[in-house]
């Protein structure tokens, strides 16, 4: 577990309707590309929101919190909290019906951050939703979701060091090896260093080292590489650094089920990375792994068609090698959240 003095040292994008692409070379032959394809769970509670039922949802978030499944309850969360802005009907009526359901009110606090995020006057208006964030966290003192989202709401409120640390201590208290709460940390100490990669480095190769094989946070310093590329900051940062995170990612990719959509995000994240340390081959091989899940993150840091962007990756990758490869990309887009 990383200490609280390591700690001291988009806006998130709504999910898209799944969509298919023309088959690309080197993928699966049988295959279209998607994005964002919800999980076998995810998907049945995404359809009855559509319809306006909020009790699948329900279901599946207490499911999740019943078995301790905090890595599911953070993604689905984050999902059903997008959908609820796009589509909010259902999950008024769920606040009518359940007002103190502590997943009525993860899902609260993280659609009131989220929307928060996008005001002009994010740092006042974060402060003022606080008591959501605050009573989520009240809702079931097991979980570390809420204090996931608590990290975020500091970073976009100007919080000090001292009191992230705070929350930092309480999330890892209650999951120690938690994936969302390493990575809310991870954007804090970036924002609050102003680009101190090495630092930011630092933090997430001891978290890489304390997490069990297996664990997504094996993946956090491929989320710190990701930074220093896309933020001019690459060069500041020795190539050793860039390719151990890679590696081990790679490891950890071996490591999982192929062709799996919840582990594309991290696939697609590795493949964006691999492409701009130039390792081509190893990009392919994670292509392969990846099959035909796209991920807007991270390629919707760079276009505001994320599909569009990773099937243009891909076909590059398999184009004669006179062409240049999709990783020769620039600095990314601002996505504060």
């Amino acid at each position: 577990m990383v200490g609280t003095m390591a700690l001291l040292l988009p806006f998130i994008r709504g999910p898209r309707m799944t969509r298919t692409a023309p088959r690309v070379a080197g993928a699966r032959a049988d295959d279209e590309v998607l994005l964002d394809v919800p999980d076998a769970r995810l998907g049945p509670a995404l359809v009855a929101a559509a319809d306006g039922e909020y009790a699948p949802a329900a279901e599946l978030l207490a499911a999740t919190r019943a078995a301790g499944q905090w890595e599911h309850r953070d993604r689905y969360t984050a999902r059903l909290a997008a959908f609820a802005h796009a589509r909010p009907d259902w999950f008024e009526a769920w606040r009518t019906a359940a007002p103190h359901h502590p997943d009525r009110l993860v899902v609260d606090a993280q659609l009131t951050v989220d929307r928060a995020w996008r005001s002009p006057a994010r740092a006042e208006v974060l402060r003022e939703v606080s008591p959501l964030v605050t009573a989520a966290a009240h809702g079931d003192d097991r979980d570390p979701v809420p204090w996931r989202i608590a990290l975020d709401h500091a970073r976009g409120s100007g919080a000090g060091p001292r009191y992230v640390a705070e929350l930092w201590e309480a999330a890892v208290r209650r999951a120690p090896h938690h994936y969302g709460c390493h990575v809310a940390a991870l954007r804090y100490l970036a924002s609050f260093w102003h680009g101190s990669h090495r630092e930011c480095l630092n933090f997430a190769d001891r978290a890489a080292q304390d997490a069990p094989p297996g664990s997504p946070v094996q993946a956090l310093p491929l989320r710190a590489a990701f930074t220093c590329l896309t933020d001019g900051a690459g060069p500041q940062v020795p190539r050793a650094r860039l390719d151990a995170a890679a590696d081990r990612a790679m490891e950890l990719s071996a490591s999982l089920p192929p062709a799996d959509p919840w582990w594309a995000e991290l696939r697609n994240l590795l493949t964006f990375v691999l492409l701009r340390l130039g390792r081509v081959t190893d990009a392919r091989d994670q292509v392969r792994l990846t099959g035909p899940y796209a991920t807007s993150f991270p390629w919707d840091r760079f276009s505001d068609d994320p599909l569009g962007h990773c099937l243009r990756v891909r076909e590059e990758l398999y184009a004669p090698p006179e062409r240049p490869t999709g990783g020769q990309h620039g600095r990314a887009r601002s996505r504060d959240h």
